[in-house]
């Protein structure tokens, strides 16, 4: 059995000729076949009007995670370089989506099977911020986690790619939408790609485009959408294995049937029904309740070192325990506290690498605050026998949790707390902060036993660092003082 490869909705403008056909040859040859259902959008996105411009120039494909957008989006990119030698703007809301796409990318262009690929490239900058690879026949693409600064000196751009579309914001697309002016192919195309939104997204873009192309679409716009059809979490019966097949074209291809049991189990049902059926779930609120204050934040940024002083680490594994966040909190005596992201790794990677991280630094932190529904056992485990003092592990309850966020809620607003917010060509510990930027600035307030937590779609950084932060503040233990005698 395998997944419906045909979407519930499909949305396509007129075409008198595609080129899909073509691409999906040339990502046989030098990348992954394409599945049914990728053909088809591909040929979609590729489609001709007898003047030989692109007919979808606003595109949407909305479905379940790991079914195989990317792979769409690299057969349309591949093909726009290498053969029509177009200028490729390739987005996306955290900077670990952005640069898995362009290390999914190098691979086609650098694989020694293909030499023919390999001579194509003028230049792959690797520099992070500024990922890029350019062609000897004019080609380029770019990737940029989103901001006002992510099209910045690229004129001449015929394709804009929005990954993770669903946290797209008016702010950023007016930013970027002025690099359309001027293509140099005479083409311009934009993609949406992404999951339904949650509730509460601070993204409106992704949704408003679907709602337009269901109820007027215009001439030159595309929408595929694989989910389940439903007003209301109760119309969904999230155990049904029909609805599964119904809405993962890649079940039972590249996704299997355990994984998905796994996932409804860990899940709750609204999430699981999001997630992995599509389920398009309706707006709570007009206004996001967000959780932090953006402007309180971005006051709190510090180009300053770290300083020195009592540690505390903050460890939290996602609620269906595929990725796991260590964040640290210092806390001079004089001035503001410090709070960083460290690491965020796929559990799949296994957690010996934090166990070891964390017995290593036993003997300088005051404590370490685990959460998590998943993993925590295990690495609890792994620890005890080095962290050893009365309080220096803690598993906080719903009560801590909410001290946690209403802490560092606190700190950010009396500026009392800070984060280190340099360039991002700066490197790797950049970039973490920068998910730590993106996390606190699209959280939203998640409703915990009276109080509240931190929400959203991705809350893990931020969670992680508000643990860090309260565990610093609340522990008796420093081993980084000296005792006084006398």
């Amino acid at each position: 059995m395998r997944g419906t490869q045909e979407p519930r909705l499909r949305i396509e403008p007129k075409r008198i000729q595609t080129d899909g056909a073509d691409a999906g040859l040339l990502m046989a040859e030098y990348g992954d076949k394409l599945d049914e259902w990728q053909q088809s959008v591909i040929d979609c996105w590729l489609g001709k009007s007898k003047a030989g411009k692109y007919t979808a120039t606003a595109a949407g494909l909305a479905m379940p995670r790991q079914n195989g957008k990317n792979t769409c989006l690299e057969a349309r990119e591949f093909f726009g370089l290498v053969i029509n030698g177009e200028k490729i703007l390739h987005t996306a809301h955290q900077v670990k989506t952005e640069k898995e796409s362009f290390r999914r990318l190098v691979a086609m262009f650098t694989d020694d099977r293909h030499p023919d690929a390999e001579e194509l490239v003028s230049t792959i900058r690797y520099t992070n911020g500024e990922e890029a690879i350019v062609l000897t026949n004019g080609g380029e693409i770019r990737y940029s986690a989103r901001s006002r600064q992510a099209a910045r000196g690229f004129a001449g751009v015929s394709l804009v790619v929005y990954d993770e579309a669903q946290e797209l914001t008016d702010e950023q697309v007016e930013a970027l939408m002025p690099t359309l002016a001027a293509s140099a192919t005479g083409t311009r195309q934009v993609i949406y790609t992404g999951t339904p939104p949650y509730p509460t997204c601070p993204g409106v873009v992704f949704r408003r485009f679907r709602k337009a192309c269901l109820e007027d679409p215009g001439r030159f716009d595309a929408w595929h959408e694989w989910s389940v059809k439903a007003n209301t979490i109760d119309e969904i019966d999230v155990t049904d294995r029909n609805l599964w097949y119904m809405t993962n074209p890649a079940l039972g291809i590249h996704l299997s049937e355990d994984f998905t049991e796994n996932e409804q189990r860990m899940l709750s049902r609204d999430g699981f029904a999001r997630e992995r059926l599509g389920w398009w779930s309706p707006v709570i609120t007009e206004q996001t309740d967000n959780a932090i204050d953006s402007e309180a934040w971005e006051k709190c940024k510090s180009l300053d070192k770290k300083p020195e002083g009592k540690t505390a680490y903050g460890i939290k594994f996602t609620p269906d325990c595929a990725e796991v966040v260590l964040c640290g909190a210092v806390c001079p005596d004089d001035q503001p506290a410090r709070i960083e992201m460290i690491e965020r790794k796929p559990t799949s990677h296994g957690i010996r690498w934090l166990a070891d991280w964390l017995n290593e630094r036993y003997g300088t932190a005051s404590c370490v605050v685990i959460d998590g529904r998943n993993g925590v056992d295990i690495l609890c485990e792994r620890i005890c026998d080095t962290w050893k003092a009365k309080g220096s592990v803690i598993r906080p309850t719903a009560r801590d949790v909410i001290a946690s966020a209403t802490q560092l809620i606190t700190e950010i607003n009396e500026g009392t707390v800070t984060w280190y917010g340099a360039p991002l060509s700066q490197g790797a510990e950049v970039l973490a902060q920068e998910d730590l930027n993106d996390s606190a600035t699209s959280s939203v307030k998640r409703p915990i036993s009276g109080g509240f937590g931190f929400g959203g779609d991705n809350p893990a950084p931020v969670e992680a660092a508000s643990l860090a932060l309260w565990g610093c503040r609340i522990s008796k233990r420093n081993p980084n003082k000296k005792m006084r005698i006398g």
